[in-house]
């Protein structure tokens, strides 16, 4: 089992992170003079109504998180990839060097190489993460791509054939890409091709619908984000909510019902979470969307789930949001492209909140290419 150190406790909710040694086993809980466990963690309850992933690219803090028993999943982003690619650590410098090298070898074209490079080490980083959990691991298209359907088909097959050259099926693997237009419409022709999609920054409802209509294997929406976007709209960027009424939490939970009602099999996956009630209250929302299919937590919130033991009741079921669901289904079946980009136009929170995640995304993953063009310039 894992333990929470006192010190690490005071310190997590902020800037700093558990690293592999605070994931202890329970010998180190009574070192820390921490009381044996009494009861089932928040960790464990949660795992049993709501399948759990780690994010993070740390392949330490995977593989003892991964060992708890309560973690199947893994998803990594850009920034994951661009950290593990410029850490030093000679661990993830022997990823960085073989796809170096491997790149080298496929072509003299210097940005087909870089390109090439920097899928490589994505799946590098990926078939390591395989290694140490047994279900799904995300692995993300280059952002740049996200407006660019045939690019971004180009380079998800490309993944898949490098993950199943190595000897990782694809039923293993989550191609992750941007909840813009283009990047559903070539979610819904990977999908049939057999490459299961996660559709990221997911912050609206608009997003959910048509990803499942077109078919994704899973959605991420970001319920701290729409928190964030609400409260700065309001012109309260400190704002306070109760769980109840966080407006992530709700988006999230329309999302869920109206998937239940209708009997789309699209996974809805919250992810990048934000304290409603602010500082000390870090699990708010993932307390409030217990049950929903599945999570991405960060290691640090993961840690606080395995501390307590207080109870962690389940607030989402599949029956009872079913019934919730005051949405109707769309007629005719697809959302048309015109009538996509109106609604999204109409919806302040998603446009604002998925350029920003894209701009972030494509900052890591511009960081990642420059180092990457030097390596193979020496």
């Amino acid at each position: 089992m894992l333990l929470l150190a006192a010190t690490a406790a005071a310190s997590w909710g902020g800037a700093s992170r558990p690293t592999a040694a605070h994931l202890a086993s329970t010998p180190r809980r009574a070192r820390a003079g921490l009381p044996p466990r009494m009861g089932p963690s928040q960790l464990a309850q949660l795992a049993a109504v709501t399948t759990l992933s780690i994010d993070t690219g740390d392949l330490a803090v995977i593989e003892a998180m991964a060992a708890t028993g309560y973690i199947t999943d893994a998803t990594t982003n850009p920034l994951f990839v661009s950290q593990a690619g410029l850490s030093g650590d000679p661990k993830y410098a022997a990823l960085v060097d073989e796809a170096v090298a491997y790149a080298k070898a496929e072509t003299s074209d210097t940005d087909d190489a870089v390109a090439l490079a920097m899928d490589r080490l994505a799946v590098n980083l990926g078939c390591e993460i395989v290694k140490l959990v047994d279900g799904y691991v995300s692995t993300e298209v280059d952002p740049r791509l996200s407006f660019n359907v045939e690019e971004s088909l180009k380079r998800a097959r490309r993944i898949i054939g490098m993950y199943e050259a190595a000897g990782v099926p694809r039923s293993r693997i989550l191609i992750k890409l941007a909840g813009t237009w283009e990047g559903l419409r070539a979610m819904e022709q990977l999908e049939k091709e057999g490459i299961t999609c996660n559709i990221t920054l997911v912050f609206g409802f608009l997003q959910a619908v048509a990803a499942a209509q077109f078919g994704a294997r899973l959605i991420s929406p970001f319920p701290g984000r729409i928190k964030d976007w609400h409260a700065a709209a309001a012109g309260e960027p400190a704002k306070l909510y109760e769980p109840e009424e966080d407006p992530g939490v709700l988006e999230v939970r329309r999302m869920y019902a109206y998937y239940k009602r209708y009997g789309h099999e699209t996974i809805c996956m919250p992810a990048s979470w934000r304290p409603s009630r602010g500082k000390g209250f870090e699990l708010d929302e993932i307390m409030a969307l217990a049950g929903t299919d599945r999570m991405t937590i960060p290691p640090a919130l993961l840690e606080r789930l395995n501390s307590s033991e207080e109870e962690l009741p389940r607030k989402l079921s599949p029956e009872l949001a079913s019934h919730s669901c005051a949405d109707e289904e769309l007629a005719g079946g697809y959302i048309d492209e015109p009538t996509f980009r109106f609604l999204l136009n109409q919806d302040g929170c998603t446009t604002e909140k998925m350029a920003e995640g894209i701009r972030s995304f494509v900052s890591d993953t511009e960081k990642l290419e420059a180092a990457i063009r030097q390596k193979l310039a020496a």
